[in-house]
């Protein structure tokens, strides 16, 4: 994209801070009217920045993907405990993954005209009521309809929480900001397992449940004090449900196809029952504004990256313990703490990619994370039986310091292409394209490992991880279109939803 000037500049940039008619600035693709800065519905008055919202986005996506994962080491026990079968306790987890998924986008479109401050009460309230009634659940009915509630609010949660870190710093900081829900978000759900078995040894398979409550306590302690008042929540409208209705049954069918194809690759022909539905979709009301915020310069590449490395990731995490534990007998536990190495990288090389972002520019420090993944899974391999624990994971390390690198910046650099109006649209859909991508990454690993047999399938599945990992680093780096294309294409966008 070309500034005024000829130089180049990042979707969502305006070198020199620009001025507009009637003493309005265009900051970072945002507004700012009277000396404030609005994003997202918020309003940043006198340029002050609020980490501590910062902090509460991070947060609660810590604690929204933390349960995509804890409760899975506790089925067994609730089968049990409950007197149902292993097909029904599988329903807790699944209760609460379809309704986040099948659901981010109706929800994004929604919350780009209500209140954040409105938002984030209402939805962190109600996940932590629904997590509070699912750890008091009598029996598997009233457990799994609880859980079924929460995934309604954790959808609502994970399309809030870019946009609330977004509009609570400046433009120049938004790469630091980004970075802590971009890493804390992930590290919620690789840690879960591992947190999720301590509380069940301890504690019970409640304790899973209850120990989000505090959390969602504190944010919402924050929240009510340091947010500023907004315009409230809105109904959705008869045509936005039904809409809602279609895309809902679109993305499910899409997910249950994935997730049964992780055991048997054939279901993957059900995809193609979900493009009727969501084409339809894509023709309404409601798919209009996705479809035309995605033709914004530097969203779709973005996206396609952010799938790349998803799948990537979770083909990975799902080939290494099996070949850890199935080809060279390591321990459970010996496996579960040599692929924590994976987080660790990422948690000590997440702050470091917001700070490279806000110095340098978010698209290369986001090419050089997604490079660094891809270099590290590469590594990875020529795994072979002689490899110790040790071997494995300082190779997980690198992979994991070059997501971290590449979280907050790519998080960064999609939602400043946002058109402002747009912002929570923008957030539902690279939620949607990381969770497609975990649900996809074992599918089409346990695809890759049946069809080079068991001598080679390890291999396979790893191969298949690097090669999403390395299509990522071109994604980043799709070129972007020339200014006066970018505002035909924003105003598109803009206008599709009115």
């Amino acid at each position: 994209m070309t500034d005024h000037g000829g130089g180049s500049a990042e979707p969502g940039r305006i070198p020199g801070g620009h001025g507009g008619a009637g003493g309005q600035d265009r900051v970072g693709g945002q507004d700012c009217v009277g000396g404030q800065e609005r994003v997202g519905g918020q309003d940043r008055a006198g340029g002050q920045d609020r980490w501590l919202l910062v902090a509460v986005a991070g947060l609660l996506s810590f604690v929204a993907m933390l349960d995509m994962s804890i409760v899975n080491v506790a089925l067994a026990e609730i089968s049990r405990d409950l007197r149902v079968s292993a097909a029904t306790a599988q329903w807790v987890v699944l209760g609460y993954q379809l309704p986040v998924v099948a659901l981010l986008l109706p929800v994004g479109r929604w919350l780009d005209g209500a209140g954040p401050r409105s938002a984030v009460l209402a939805a962190t309230a109600g996940f932590a009521l629904c997590s509070a009634l699912a750890a008091a659940a009598p029996w598997a009915g009233v457990l799994v309809t609880a859980r079924l509630a929460q995934g309604v609010f954790g959808a609502v949660l994970f399309v809030l929480m870019p946009v609330l870190a977004l509009g609570s710093v400046r433009p120049e900081l938004r790469g630091r900001a980004m970075s802590v829900p971009a890493t804390l978000g992930p590290l919620g759900a690789v840690t879960g397992p591992a947190v999720g078995g301590l509380l069940l040894d301890g504690l019970g398979w409640r304790s899973v449940f209850l120990v989000k409550i505090p959390f969602c306590l504190l944010a919402l302690f924050v929240a009510w004090r340091a947010m500023p008042a907004d315009r409230g929540l809105r109904l959705p409208r008869t045509r936005s449900l039904l809409d809602a209705s279609l895309v809902a049954t679109g993305v499910t069918i899409l997910l249950v196809a994935l997730t049964l194809a992780a055991g048997d690759s054939r279901w993957l022909v059900l995809t193609a029952a979900a493009a009727p539905v969501l084409w339809l979709w894509l023709r309404g009301e409601g798919g209009r504004p996705v479809g035309g915020v995605l033709r914004v310069p530097g969203l779709p590449g973005a996206h396609g990256a952010v799938l790349a490395l998803a799948t990537g990731f979770a083909a990975m995490a799902y080939v290494i313990a099996l070949h850890l534990q199935r080809d060279n007998g390591v321990s459970a536990t010996a496996t579960g703490l040599t692929v924590l190495a994976f987080p660790l990288g990422m948690g000590l090389a997440g702050p470091l990619g917001g700070r490279l972002a806000d110095r340098y520019g978010a698209r290369p420090v986001a090419v050089a994370g997604a490079a660094v993944t891809a270099f590290g899974l590469l590594l990875l391999v020529p795994a072979g039986g002689g490899w110790s624990p040790v071997d494995v994971a300082w190779r997980l390390a690198l992979a994991g310091a070059g997501m971290g690198l590449n979280g907050g910046p790519t998080q960064a650099m999609v939602m400043g292409a946002a058109p402002p109006e747009r912002v929570a649209t923008v957030g539902s859909t690279v939620q949607l394209a990381r969770s497609l991508g975990f649900t996809l990454g074992p599918a089409l690993a346990t695809a890759a490992w049946g069809l080079a047999g068991p001598g080679h399938g390890a291999r396979a599945g790893l191969g298949l991880a690097a090669a999403a990992a390395c299509l990522s680093v071109p994604l980043l780096l799709l070129p972007a279109r020339r200014r006066a294309d970018a505002t035909a294409t924003t105003n598109a966008a803009a206008a599709a939803g009115n």
